[in-house]
């Protein structure tokens, strides 16, 4: 090659290389299906009856133009059948058979667990068993363990299946579909007032002195339970900031914790609303003990039936999962109304992770099938504060104490089996078992966050703020953002 050309060569630039840029990702996000279920959920029974109607009207109209026949009522009967079948049974079904989708089913569970019946143990022999399998056979005392339940669930992923049963479409059918269409005050006292009647000594075995059946708040993983327990208590007293005099609500206020706590310790006014009597008498009995009965009350009823006046602070502590999503906006429209313009409102509620797997619905649908009946408005964070903001609320805070969880319920687990003579003794087998697969495996749903609890704290959405405006105006404002959010110690965090 000449001179010349050579540097004719090495004029010519080199082709780039080729990058791929960020923005061209693989990565996949979630569809609308989620939010769509939550608007139809919150439509009254007749529009979702209105559904198939308006769907059968249009197919048959559509089929006259095409064939220019008359009306035809039996193809209008068909399609009025078809169109919930179809809306409702090919998805549920997809997502059946996408459950038993699975590689490796092979398993051997023998170190673990045994059938007591021989048929059944040959049945599943060498192979994973559904989950919903495993917890029926063991409640129903077809399944002993060798080893500890909560031991044995930590191997789940080696030993058992996240798939749909039998026994998990006819619970959804005959009841979860009932659950969260309804709520209406004599299904929700239906569905709930009876599981925290049961005896308060079933509940004390687990949740011990404190009573308190929520997440405690750990600065070490050996915290006692009775220590992260108070921390609680006196964490959401600093959110709200509560003080002395304060009118406060505490909606599902349970065996009474808080009201309690917070009348003791900041001079609080405080009133509890709960469906169970069992836990009126407790918490009744608890003020009494802290010498708080003067401003401690407890309302036997349903938070829709709470009269109305002002409040300065309202909490509510794992209890609007219970409202139901066809009832949340309601709810908290409620809340507000009942709220004072300056006035703070905590809110403390669990949920599913939006991105979900298949162990996070199968825990779903056991736990309202077992646990917590008609809880449905346990949804992710966003349908939360989204129907927040709606209701005009402001969000100033959310944290996941997810993790706290796991290890509340763990010693809540501890608790429960070394009561296992007492319990059987006075409530039988059945419920011993029930407890310790709903507290072992709990314990592990929340660790791993299918299913964590949001801290949130809330205030009305005031137009203006004393900050924002001249001092003359500032008169008329409810409170200045700036006083209450900065300073020390004005936001308390999980550490």
């Amino acid at each position: 090659m000449s001179s010349s050309n050579a540097s004719a060569a090495e004029s010519i630039p080199s082709s780039p290389v080729p990058k791929t840029l960020s923005s061209q990702t693989t990565e996949k996000g979630g569809t609308h299906g989620l939010e769509f279920i939550f608007w139809l959920l919150q439509r009254s029974k007749l529009f979702l009856a209105l559904i198939p109607v308006a769907a059968a009207a249009i197919i048959t109209a559509v089929t006259m133009l095409i064939t220019g026949s008359d009306w035809n009522w039996v193809l209008f009967a068909i399609s009025a059948i078809a169109a919930p079948l179809v809306g409702v049974g090919i998805p549920v079904a997809i997502l059946v058979r996408a459950s038993w989708r699975e590689e490796d089913t092979t398993a051997d569970w023998t170190p673990y667990l045994r059938f007591t019946d021989a048929k059944e143990n040959q049945k599943w022999e060498g192979k994973k068993i559904p989950m919903t399998v495993l917890y029926e056979a063991y409640m129903a005392g077809r399944i002993e363990f060798i080893a500890d339940v909560y031991e044995t669930m930590l191997h789940r992923n080696q030993l058992f299946r996240m798939s749909f049963t039998w026994h998990d479409i006819r619970f959804y059918i005959a009841e979860f579909l009932r659950q969260n269409t309804g709520h209406d005050i004599q299904a929700d006292h239906g569905d709930i007032a009876h599981v925290y009647n049961r005896g308060n000594d079933f509940y004390n075995w687990f949740l011990g002195e404190t009573m308190t059946y929520t997440s405690g708040l750990f600065e070490s993983q050996d915290d006692s339970l009775e220590d992260a327990q108070r921390r609680k208590l006196e964490m959401v007293c600093k959110t709200v900031q509560m003080k002395e005099g304060d009118r406060h609500l505490d909606l599902g206020c349970g065996w009474g914790p808080l009201v309690c706590h917070a009348a003791k310790h900041h001079g609080t006014n405080s009133l509890g609303v709960t469906l169970a009597q069992e836990q009126a008498d407790w918490a009744n009995q608890r003020a009494k003990n802290d010498g708080v009965s003067d401003r401690v009350e407890v309302l036997v009823d349903d938070y829709r039936n709470v009269p109305f006046e002002k409040f300065d602070k309202i909490t509510c502590l794992e209890m609007a999962e219970h409202v139901g999503i066809k009832n949340f906006q309601k709810f908290l429209l409620q809340v507000r109304g009942m709220l004072k313009d300056d006035g703070i409102f905590y809110l403390q509620i669990a949920g599913l992770r939006r991105a979900w797997q298949f162990e996070d619905l199968v825990w779903g649908l056991f736990m309202g099938k077992y646990i917590f009946p008609g809880a449905d408005a346990s949804c992710p964070l966003g349908f939360v504060t989204g129907q927040a903001e709606r209701a005009g609320f402001e969000v100033h805070r959310v944290e996941n104490c997810g993790v706290h969880y796991s290890l509340t319920i763990k010693r809540w687990y501890d608790n429960w089996k070394g009561n296992k003579e007492a319990i059987i003794a006075k409530y039988g087998e059945r419920w011993f078992r029930m407890w310790m697969i709903f507290l072992s495996w709990s314990t592990i749903i929340a660790a791993q966050g299918s299913s964590t609890v949001f801290m949130i704290t809330l205030t009305k959405n005031t137009p203006t703020d004393k900050s924002s405006v001249a001092i003359e105006e500032a008169k008329t404002v409810p409170f200045s953002r700036m006083d209450r959010w900065v300073g020390p110690d004005k936001v308390t965090t999980q550490q």
